[in-house]
Protein backbone atom coordinates (compact mmCIF):
# COMPACT_ATOMS: atom_id res chain seq x y z
CA UNK A 1 0.00 0.00 0.00
CA UNK A 2 1.32 3.46 -1.11
CA UNK A 3 1.39 6.70 1.07
CA UNK A 4 1.26 9.88 -0.03
CA UNK A 5 3.01 12.52 1.49
CA UNK A 6 0.64 15.78 2.67
CA UNK A 7 2.23 18.80 2.38
CA UNK A 8 1.84 20.84 6.14
CA UNK A 9 1.02 24.38 4.97
CA UNK A 10 1.83 27.23 7.17
CA UNK A 11 -0.55 29.35 8.70
CA UNK A 12 -1.58 32.65 7.25
CA UNK A 13 1.13 35.12 8.40
CA UNK A 14 -0.12 37.85 10.11
CA UNK A 15 1.06 40.65 7.94
CA UNK A 16 -0.14 43.50 10.55
CA UNK A 17 2.29 41.74 13.27
CA UNK A 18 5.68 42.10 11.21
CA UNK A 19 4.30 45.74 10.45
CA UNK A 20 3.92 46.72 13.75
CA UNK A 21 7.60 48.01 14.36
CA UNK A 22 6.83 50.86 11.32
CA UNK A 23 3.46 51.98 12.90
CA UNK A 24 5.45 52.27 16.21
CA UNK A 25 7.95 53.85 14.63
CA UNK A 26 5.18 56.29 13.30
CA UNK A 27 3.29 56.27 16.50
CA UNK A 28 6.28 57.13 18.43
CA UNK A 29 7.57 60.23 15.76
CA UNK A 30 4.27 61.80 15.55
CA UNK A 31 3.42 62.32 19.29
CA UNK A 32 7.14 63.33 19.63
CA UNK A 33 6.81 65.87 17.83
CA UNK A 34 3.43 66.95 19.28
CA UNK A 35 5.24 67.20 23.14
CA UNK A 36 8.39 68.95 21.25
CA UNK A 37 6.14 71.64 19.29
CA UNK A 38 4.41 72.24 22.60
CA UNK A 39 7.65 73.36 24.58
CA UNK A 40 9.87 74.70 22.20
CA UNK A 41 9.96 78.23 20.40
CA UNK A 42 12.38 80.23 18.01
CA UNK A 43 14.61 81.03 21.16
CA UNK A 44 14.79 78.01 23.20
CA UNK A 45 15.56 75.60 20.93
CA UNK A 46 19.02 74.59 21.94
CA UNK A 47 17.93 75.16 25.77
CA UNK A 48 14.98 72.41 24.88
CA UNK A 49 17.91 70.21 23.46
CA UNK A 50 20.21 69.92 26.27
CA UNK A 51 17.44 69.93 28.79
CA UNK A 52 15.91 67.07 26.91
CA UNK A 53 19.29 65.03 26.71
CA UNK A 54 20.34 66.19 30.00
CA UNK A 55 17.66 64.75 32.47
CA UNK A 56 18.12 61.30 30.66
CA UNK A 57 22.40 61.08 30.09
CA UNK A 58 22.69 60.07 33.64
CA UNK A 59 20.70 57.56 34.18
CA UNK A 60 22.00 56.04 31.02
CA UNK A 61 25.22 56.49 32.52
CA UNK A 62 24.67 55.06 35.94
CA UNK A 63 22.75 51.95 33.90
CA UNK A 64 25.48 51.12 31.68
CA UNK A 65 28.85 52.26 33.78
CA UNK A 66 30.50 48.88 33.69
CA UNK A 67 30.18 48.31 29.63
CA UNK A 68 30.91 52.44 29.00
CA UNK A 69 34.29 51.36 30.96
CA UNK A 70 35.04 48.58 28.72
CA UNK A 71 35.01 50.79 25.38
CA UNK A 72 37.85 51.16 23.33
CA UNK A 73 39.31 54.50 22.49
CA UNK A 74 38.52 53.57 18.92
CA UNK A 75 34.90 52.27 20.11
CA UNK A 76 34.41 56.10 21.72
CA UNK A 77 35.40 57.92 18.89
CA UNK A 78 33.02 56.15 16.50
CA UNK A 79 30.41 56.50 18.70
CA UNK A 80 31.56 60.47 19.14
CA UNK A 81 31.32 60.78 15.73
CA UNK A 82 27.59 59.52 15.11
CA UNK A 83 26.70 61.52 18.21
CA UNK A 84 28.27 64.63 16.23
CA UNK A 85 26.18 63.47 13.41
CA UNK A 86 23.21 63.36 15.99
CA UNK A 87 23.36 66.34 17.08
CA UNK A 88 23.11 68.05 13.67
CA UNK A 89 19.82 66.04 13.15
CA UNK A 90 18.50 67.39 15.88
CA UNK A 91 19.60 70.46 15.74
CA UNK A 92 18.40 70.61 11.96
CA UNK A 93 14.67 68.49 12.93
CA UNK A 94 13.67 71.21 16.04
CA UNK A 95 14.33 74.15 14.08
CA UNK A 96 12.06 72.45 11.48
CA UNK A 97 9.55 72.05 13.64
CA UNK A 98 9.47 75.03 15.04
CA UNK A 99 8.92 76.86 11.60
CA UNK A 100 6.51 73.79 10.39
CA UNK A 101 3.54 72.19 12.44
CA UNK A 102 3.61 68.86 13.93
CA UNK A 103 1.89 67.23 11.07
CA UNK A 104 4.14 68.63 8.24
CA UNK A 105 7.38 67.32 10.41
CA UNK A 106 5.60 64.31 11.37
CA UNK A 107 4.90 63.89 7.41
CA UNK A 108 7.87 65.02 6.28
CA UNK A 109 10.85 62.75 8.64
CA UNK A 110 8.74 59.63 7.79
CA UNK A 111 10.19 60.03 4.26
CA UNK A 112 13.51 58.20 6.17
CA UNK A 113 11.88 55.00 6.18
CA UNK A 114 12.07 55.37 1.94
CA UNK A 115 15.17 57.31 1.79
CA UNK A 116 17.12 54.53 4.23
CA UNK A 117 16.73 51.62 1.95
CA UNK A 118 17.17 53.57 -1.23
CA UNK A 119 20.58 54.37 0.10
CA UNK A 120 21.50 51.06 1.36
CA UNK A 121 20.53 49.78 -2.34
CA UNK A 122 22.41 52.24 -4.17
CA UNK A 123 25.81 51.74 -1.22
CA UNK A 124 25.31 48.23 -2.62
CA UNK A 125 24.42 48.08 -5.54
CA UNK A 126 21.45 46.47 -5.17
CA UNK A 127 18.76 47.87 -7.56
CA UNK A 128 15.39 47.45 -5.43
CA UNK A 129 12.67 45.73 -6.68
CA UNK A 130 9.85 47.64 -9.25
CA UNK A 131 7.31 47.19 -6.02
CA UNK A 132 9.14 48.63 -3.68
CA UNK A 133 10.23 51.98 -6.30
CA UNK A 134 6.35 52.05 -7.02
CA UNK A 135 5.76 52.28 -3.48
CA UNK A 136 8.39 54.24 -2.22
CA UNK A 137 6.99 56.84 -5.52
CA UNK A 138 3.55 56.49 -3.98
CA UNK A 139 4.69 57.77 -0.43
CA UNK A 140 6.42 60.77 -1.53
CA UNK A 141 3.44 61.70 -3.95
CA UNK A 142 1.04 60.93 -0.40
CA UNK A 143 3.51 63.19 1.74
CA UNK A 144 3.39 65.85 -0.87
CA UNK A 145 -0.29 65.76 -0.65
CA UNK A 146 -0.76 66.06 2.71
CA UNK A 147 1.63 68.54 3.37
CA UNK A 148 -0.19 71.14 0.88
CA UNK A 149 -3.00 71.80 3.11
CA UNK A 150 -5.41 74.11 1.15
CA UNK A 151 -3.66 73.93 -2.50
CA UNK A 152 -0.54 73.25 -3.79
CA UNK A 153 2.29 76.09 -2.22
CA UNK A 154 6.06 76.49 -1.90
CA UNK A 155 7.17 74.37 1.02
CA UNK A 156 7.97 76.37 4.31
CA UNK A 157 11.60 76.40 5.66
CA UNK A 158 10.60 74.38 8.15
CA UNK A 159 9.61 71.92 5.57
CA UNK A 160 12.66 72.50 3.86
CA UNK A 161 14.80 71.65 6.96
CA UNK A 162 12.56 68.40 8.02
CA UNK A 163 13.69 67.44 4.59
CA UNK A 164 17.16 68.15 5.22
CA UNK A 165 16.38 65.99 8.78
CA UNK A 166 15.18 63.20 7.03
CA UNK A 167 18.22 63.06 4.59
CA UNK A 168 20.74 63.53 7.89
CA UNK A 169 18.65 60.63 9.77
CA UNK A 170 19.49 58.16 6.57
CA UNK A 171 23.13 59.08 6.76
CA UNK A 172 23.21 58.09 10.32
CA UNK A 173 21.51 55.28 9.62
CA UNK A 174 24.00 54.18 7.07
CA UNK A 175 26.98 55.09 9.42
CA UNK A 176 26.02 52.93 12.36
CA UNK A 177 26.03 50.09 9.84
CA UNK A 178 29.78 50.97 8.77
CA UNK A 179 31.31 52.40 11.15
CA UNK A 180 33.62 49.27 12.30
CA UNK A 181 34.69 50.31 15.81
CA UNK A 182 31.05 50.15 16.87
CA UNK A 183 30.07 46.86 15.61
CA UNK A 184 30.74 45.15 19.00
CA UNK A 185 29.46 47.95 20.96
CA UNK A 186 26.34 47.24 23.28
CA UNK A 187 22.81 49.18 22.42
CA UNK A 188 23.01 50.98 25.78
CA UNK A 189 26.45 51.90 25.57
CA UNK A 190 27.18 53.25 22.04
CA UNK A 191 23.38 55.28 22.92
CA UNK A 192 24.79 57.00 25.79
CA UNK A 193 27.96 58.06 23.62
CA UNK A 194 26.37 59.66 21.21
CA UNK A 195 23.99 61.35 23.45
CA UNK A 196 26.65 62.58 25.75
CA UNK A 197 28.44 64.03 22.56
CA UNK A 198 25.28 64.89 21.11
CA UNK A 199 24.89 67.27 24.98
CA UNK A 200 28.38 68.62 24.90
CA UNK A 201 27.46 70.51 21.38
CA UNK A 202 24.15 71.44 22.66
CA UNK A 203 25.95 72.94 25.42
CA UNK A 204 28.50 74.78 23.77
CA UNK A 205 26.39 76.23 21.31
CA UNK A 206 24.34 77.80 24.51
CA UNK A 207 27.28 79.47 25.22
CA UNK A 208 27.36 81.84 21.55
CA UNK A 209 26.27 85.00 21.50
CA UNK A 210 22.27 84.87 19.64
CA UNK A 211 21.88 81.05 20.58
CA UNK A 212 18.36 81.81 22.57
CA UNK A 213 17.83 81.67 26.04
CA UNK A 214 19.93 79.44 28.79
CA UNK A 215 18.92 76.18 29.46
CA UNK A 216 19.04 77.39 33.28
CA UNK A 217 16.10 80.21 32.62
CA UNK A 218 14.13 78.07 30.37
CA UNK A 219 13.96 75.30 32.98
CA UNK A 220 13.08 77.33 35.77
CA UNK A 221 10.16 78.85 33.63
CA UNK A 222 8.88 75.65 32.70
CA UNK A 223 5.07 74.17 34.46
CA UNK A 224 4.28 70.46 35.25
CA UNK A 225 2.66 70.04 31.60
CA UNK A 226 6.25 71.35 29.83
CA UNK A 227 8.55 69.12 32.65
CA UNK A 228 5.77 66.16 31.69
CA UNK A 229 6.37 66.83 27.72
CA UNK A 230 10.30 67.01 27.91
CA UNK A 231 10.51 63.39 29.98
CA UNK A 232 8.06 62.11 27.34
CA UNK A 233 10.62 63.55 25.01
CA UNK A 234 14.10 61.82 26.52
CA UNK A 235 12.23 58.32 26.99
CA UNK A 236 11.24 58.09 23.19
CA UNK A 237 14.73 59.07 21.74
CA UNK A 238 16.79 55.34 22.63
CA UNK A 239 12.83 53.48 21.35
CA UNK A 240 12.51 55.89 18.11
CA UNK A 241 15.99 55.11 17.32
CA UNK A 242 16.20 51.42 17.90
CA UNK A 243 12.67 50.92 15.97
CA UNK A 244 13.66 52.73 12.94
CA UNK A 245 16.67 50.29 12.86
CA UNK A 246 14.19 47.50 13.11
CA UNK A 247 11.57 48.95 10.67
CA UNK A 248 14.88 48.37 7.94
CA UNK A 249 14.61 44.47 8.35
CA UNK A 250 12.32 42.30 6.01
CA UNK A 251 9.29 40.95 7.22
CA UNK A 252 10.42 37.35 7.79
CA UNK A 253 13.87 38.99 9.11
CA UNK A 254 11.53 41.14 11.86
CA UNK A 255 10.30 37.63 12.77
CA UNK A 256 13.23 36.07 13.41
CA UNK A 257 14.39 38.80 15.28
CA UNK A 258 12.21 39.41 17.39
CA UNK A 259 12.00 35.28 18.15
CA UNK A 260 16.07 35.79 18.66
CA UNK A 261 15.17 38.78 21.37
CA UNK A 262 12.56 35.98 23.28
CA UNK A 263 16.23 33.63 23.68
CA UNK A 264 14.75 31.21 21.80
CA UNK A 265 17.35 28.63 19.51
CA UNK A 266 17.10 28.32 15.66
CA UNK A 267 15.03 24.70 16.29
CA UNK A 268 12.84 26.78 18.15
CA UNK A 269 12.45 29.43 15.59
CA UNK A 270 12.05 27.01 12.87
CA UNK A 271 9.67 25.24 14.56
CA UNK A 272 7.27 28.46 15.44
CA UNK A 273 7.72 29.88 12.41
CA UNK A 274 7.30 26.79 10.36
CA UNK A 275 10.82 27.03 8.79
CA UNK A 276 13.64 24.67 8.31
CA UNK A 277 16.68 25.50 10.41
CA UNK A 278 18.62 26.58 7.80
CA UNK A 279 16.80 28.89 6.57
CA UNK A 280 16.61 30.21 10.25
CA UNK A 281 20.56 30.52 10.16
CA UNK A 282 19.92 32.02 6.98
CA UNK A 283 17.75 34.95 8.19
CA UNK A 284 19.82 35.93 11.14
CA UNK A 285 23.15 35.73 9.22
CA UNK A 286 21.14 38.47 7.31
CA UNK A 287 20.05 40.47 9.97
CA UNK A 288 23.65 40.25 11.70
CA UNK A 289 25.27 41.51 8.20
CA UNK A 290 22.62 44.10 8.09
CA UNK A 291 23.18 45.88 11.21
CA UNK A 292 27.02 44.44 10.96
CA UNK A 293 26.57 42.90 14.69
CA UNK A 294 28.73 40.09 15.92
CA UNK A 295 26.19 38.02 17.82
CA UNK A 296 22.87 36.84 18.32
CA UNK A 297 22.89 39.31 21.95
CA UNK A 298 23.17 42.32 19.96
CA UNK A 299 20.20 41.40 18.13
CA UNK A 300 17.91 40.74 21.50
CA UNK A 301 19.49 44.18 22.51
CA UNK A 302 17.97 46.17 20.06
CA UNK A 303 14.48 44.08 20.08
CA UNK A 304 14.26 44.82 23.67
CA UNK A 305 15.36 48.53 22.96
CA UNK A 306 12.59 48.82 20.64
CA UNK A 307 9.70 47.69 22.81
CA UNK A 308 9.13 44.27 21.03
CA UNK A 309 9.15 42.07 23.33
CA UNK A 310 6.04 43.01 25.10
CA UNK A 311 4.13 42.06 22.57
CA UNK A 312 2.31 38.87 22.41
CA UNK A 313 1.49 38.36 19.36
CA UNK A 314 4.86 36.80 17.79
CA UNK A 315 4.46 34.30 20.28
CA UNK A 316 4.00 30.67 18.95
CA UNK A 317 1.13 30.15 17.17
CA UNK A 318 0.20 26.75 19.12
Amino acid sequence: MSSVAVPVLAPPRRAWLTDLPVLLVAVVWGSSYLAAKGITTTQTVIAVLVLRFAVVLPVLVIAGWPRLRALTAAQWRGAGLLGLVLSGIFLVETYGLVHTSATNAGLIISLTMIFTPLAEAAVTRNRPTGAFLAAAGLSVAGVVLLTQGGGFTSPSAGDLLMLVAALARTLHVLLMARIKSVRSADSLSLTTVQLGSAVTVFALLTAAPGTGESPWSVAAGFGAREWGGLLFLSRAGRAERARQRIALLADREREVAVAVGRGRSNAEIAAALYLSVATVKTQVSRILAKFDFNNRVQIALLVHDAGLLDDDGDRDPS
